[in-house]
């Protein structure tokens, strides 16, 4: 009878029901790529799972539409820039940064190595392509004035999001919004390697290029220390196992298996924030007064309307 009972036992301990792992939803703000390796690495290795969530990722349609989903209700999280931050919480989105990414600029301006423009100074007269107006072109303004030149003394093109090939074809000589990361690389592969001028080099304070904002109303949802916390055990394993690291990344998408993306990898690894949940709120205060001073927003804001640090 009591072997009866202890197998009875046995069987019911095993037919219990997992428990259940909680769904967040993360929007990315691109497709998939290398920026968002402690991401990947952190679900390819179970680490979600293991502190008892079910995250779906989803790269958008539309790279605006990220921090818009959030702010509806539509997505937990989602991944945007400090600089846009600002724009997006005066336009009165209901949203906080609640971790970082990358904390260090990836935008730069760029030129080709061997072409005319040796130094900022030589863009007078010349074309710039630029992805998104707003920020890119507030940066370039503060770029040039260090160099005694304003917006007047070149000509913008709206290149769209083609950035290595406007310059590849001489429609411009030079473009801001280049990620030093990726189109450095591109430029290098087909064989014109490139130059860049790097905005915190340059008059512009340094900012965190890829932030996480959650819906103002829920920066206390357990689930997002949770997953901030999943996420430093991805970059953690990627610092110490860098080929397990990226097998597992490309694991994800085969299509991430190419010598762009390896390049990214390598280059992007040390600009991860160490701490995601960490908050420098010096550094978000000084950016904003920049934004302030070049006439892109028109206050600063307390930071508690736009910033948390997840504790």
């Amino acid at each position: 009878m009591k072997r009866v009972l202890l197998v009875a036992l046995v069987v019911l301990a095993f037919a219990r029901p997992a428990v259940a792992l909680e769904k967040l939803t993360v929007m990315l703000d691109w497709f998939v790529n290398p920026d968002h390796g402690p991401i990947i690495v952190a679900q390819e290795m179970g680490y979600f799972a293991a502190a008892g969530l079910e995250v779906t990722i989803i790269a958008p349609a539309d790279a605006n539409d990220p921090p818009k989903l959030v702010a509806a209700g539509r997505a937990d999280l989602a991944i945007t820039y400090q600089p846009q931050l600002y724009l997006l919480v005066g336009e009165g989105l209901p949203l906080k940064r609640v971790g970082t990414l990358v904390a260090t600029p990836l935008n730069s301006l760029v030129v080709l190595a061997d072409g005319p423009v040796k130094s900022i100074a030589d863009l007078k007269g010349k074309r710039i392509g630029f992805s998104v107006a707003g920020f890119e072109e507030t940066m370039l303004a503060a770029m040039l004035r260090k160099h005694g030149l304003t917006l007047r003394d070149v000509q913008l093109v709206n290149v769209n999001f083609a950035l290595t090939a406007a310059m590849l074809s001489g429609q411009v000589q030079g473009v801001i919004g280049a990620f030093r990361n990726f189109e450095l690389t591109e430029l290098e592969q087909f064989g014109k390697p490139g130059r860049a001028f790097f905005p915190e080099e340059e008059g512009v304070p340094a900012y965190d290029e890829l932030i996480l904002v959650a819906h103002k109303d829920k920066t206390g949802d357990p689930r997002i220390r949770a997953f901030l916390g999943a996420i430093e055990l991805g970059l953690q394993y990627m610092h110490n196992h860098p080929n397990e690291a990226w097998a597992a990344f490309v694991r994800h998408d085969r299509d991430l298996d190419d010598a762009l993306n390896k390049r990214a990898w390598a280059d992007t690894l040390p600009r991860f924030a160490h701490s995601p949940a960490a908050f420098d709120r010096a550094r978000y205060e000084r950016f904003a007064q920049f934004l302030v001073q070049e006439g892109l927003i028109k206050r600063a804001l307390p930071v508690e309307q736009y910033a948390v640090e997840v504790r």
